[in-house]
């Protein structure tokens, strides 16, 4: 990583003089812009103040905790991504305000370079025909699951960087790249931030994952929008969502137990935690999950357990759903039995109850709306092969 870095340092020394960036942050002090991560404050009942800015409305929310944003005369927006950063987005053609505090980040529209590292986001991107910006990603073009990536990759909009741990610093820089935007894995690799950020390139991380309610994570498209200039098309987007998720109001638990999981190579069961979004969309969809009260002790959504203890939780399930997206070796009940002969002796196994997600679960952010009616549907018995995220193993 040394050796990469001092490459990079050395690039961007080259190249400063014809590159103009244009993501870099004030570092005058002055009055802040301040937020907390109270609901009901993103609803607007406090205002944000930036000095030289005339505040006019908080963005409502629904759903998503982890984020608030405040407008503001002239097309200025403030972003507050709590514990973690603060961004002023500057319109075009608008100079950024004096004394701004240097705890925030600028983004200046319009972007035309985004390095993108957080795959999930892809998709609330396209959700809103914004991708325009989205000239380099960290994954390759085999790797997407969305039509429209796969696409640009194809005629060559979008090109591979390098991944998120390596990124092709003279590419990204030689691309003018105006903001690198990261999943939470970057913090596995604060290096990688930090040499982003000494080259000039403003780092955005998603927190999407970290949303309690899978609706949250969704809503994370008006923070895309406000990116792109596109609330209302993001927000038109997400009443759309939350009209599907309405047709579940009426509805009583089935109280039926989905087990959600896969198999590692060592023979282990992951499981989600039961504080992740994927028990939370088992529950609005009108099921239990059969792993409720399965937490990692370090926070993570993936808990690992011995056969003997998954056995336990998970034999009399109602409905076995297996993580194809982690691992797509699962076509049929055979496969599953034959990752470890216990499995014949599950219920749902017994009862012809099982089912696999679809590859591209993890990066349809967009559509988690439709994830939760292909459970509901599951649950009540009202699938009839429509499904659109699960497959009925055989």
């Amino acid at each position: 990583m040394k050796k990469n870095k001092a490459i990079a340092v050395l690039i961007a020394m080259c190249l400063i003089t014809a590159i103009v960036f244009t993501g870099c942050g004030s570092t005058a002090a002055g009055p802040a812009g301040s937020s907390t991560g109270n609901q009901e404050e993103t609803q607007g009942s406090v205002e944000n103040k930036i000095a030289g800015l005339t505040f006019t409305e908080s963005v409502a929310l629904d759903y998503a905790e982890g984020f608030a944003i405040d407008a503001y005369e002239d097309g200025y927006y403030f972003l507050d991504i709590f514990d973690d950063a603060k961004y002023l987005i500057v319109p075009e053609g608008k100079e950024v305000p004096e004394g701004l505090a240097p705890d925030i980040k600028i983004i200046r529209q319009p972007l035309t370079n985004v390095y993108l590292a957080a795959t999930a986001v892809m998709a609330l991107f396209d959700s809103i025909d914004a991708m325009d910006p989205i000239t380099m990603t960290s994954i390759r073009e085999s790797a997407w699951t969305i039509d429209n990536a796969v696409k640009a990759m194809q005629e060559g909009r979008i090109i591979y960087a390098g991944k998120y741990s390596e990124p092709d610093y003279e590419l990204i820089l030689g691309n003018r790249c105006d903001l690198a935007i990261e999943s939470t894995m970057i913090y596995h690799t604060p290096e990688v931030k930090e040499m982003l950020e000494e080259l000039g390139i403003t780092v955005f991380v998603d927190r999407s994952s970290f949303e309690s309610n899978p609706m949250g994570r969704t809503e994370w498209v008006k923070v895309y929008g406000v990116l792109t200039g596109k609330l209302d098309q993001a927000t038109e987007f997400f009443e759309s969502r939350k009209a599907v998720i309405r047709e579940l109001s009426d509805y009583e638990n089935t109280e039926k137990v989905a087990a959600f999981f896969y198999i590692t190579t060592d023979g282990k069961a992951v499981v989600r935690s039961s504080a992740d979004y994927v028990p939370a969309m088992i529950n609005m969809a009108g099921g239990r999950y059969a792993f409720d009260g399965i937490v990692d002790e370090d926070g993570k959504t993936s808990v690992s357990m011995t056969m003997e203890s998954f056995y336990e939780k998970a034999r009399d399930a109602d409905y076995i759903i297996y993580n194809a997206s982690i691992d797509a070796t699962v076509k049929t009940i055979d496969d599953l039995i034959a990752k470890d002969p216990i499995f014949a002796e599950f219920k749902a196994v017994k009862e012809g109850n099982c089912y696999s997600t679809g590859s591209n679960m993890y990066q349809r952010t967009d559509v988690i709306s439709n994830m939760i009616m292909d459970f509901h549907k599951v649950f009540t018995g009202e699938e009839d092969g429509n499904l659109e995220f699960l497959s009925k193993l055989e």
